[in-house]
């Protein structure tokens, strides 16, 4: 049975699972055309196709998050930058990730962790009635308001 990936391009199934393996070793197009003797063209198209699989196969598979969550942001980059830490420093990027207890997690990368940013996130993620854990960042405000079970830690408090 032909593969609808290669058999527009008219590569053996070999071929295709040479590219295919350097799509997975991250190795750019042109450089995968040049070590498989295909048109860079094909190798774009096969990459591209991969990427739409990829992208289809995890949108179908996510789903709202119940039970027991945690939220919680983070800063990713430069560990001090002019000697500025965590919100303060510049050049880092904020991470958002929701946690299932025990199960799946989701991160994204967002603009910045202001309430706008993180309400929409989680209001798409979580199902109203789960019960949500957060530290005591202002931008979680509001969550109980929005049908969420809220429980907060103060990480200054714990000291």
């Amino acid at each position: 049975m032909k593969n609808k990936y290669y058999f527009r391009s008219r590569i053996s199934e070999a071929k295709f699972r040479e590219v295919v393996r350097y799509f997975s070793l991250d190795i750019d197009a042109s450089k995968t055309a040049e070590i498989t003797n295909l048109n860079r063209n094909t190798v774009n198209r096969i990459f591209g196709q991969l990427r739409d699989r990829i992208y289809l196969s995890l949108k179908s598979n996510l789903s709202l998050l119940d039970g027991e969550i945690e939220l919680d942001e983070s800063y990713f980059g430069a560990k001090r930058v002019r000697g500025k830490r965590g919100r303060g420093a510049a050049g880092k990027t904020p991470v958002f990730g929701i946690k299932k207890r025990d199960g799946e997690v989701y991160v994204e990368i967002v603009e910045n962790c202001s309430k706008e940013q993180l309400m929409p996130i989680v209001l798409g993620k979580i199902l109203e009635g789960s019960e949500v854990h957060t530290d005591g960042w202002k931008a979680y405000d509001g969550l109980i308001l929005n049908g969420y079970d809220h429980y907060r830690v103060f990480h200054n408090h714990l000291k």
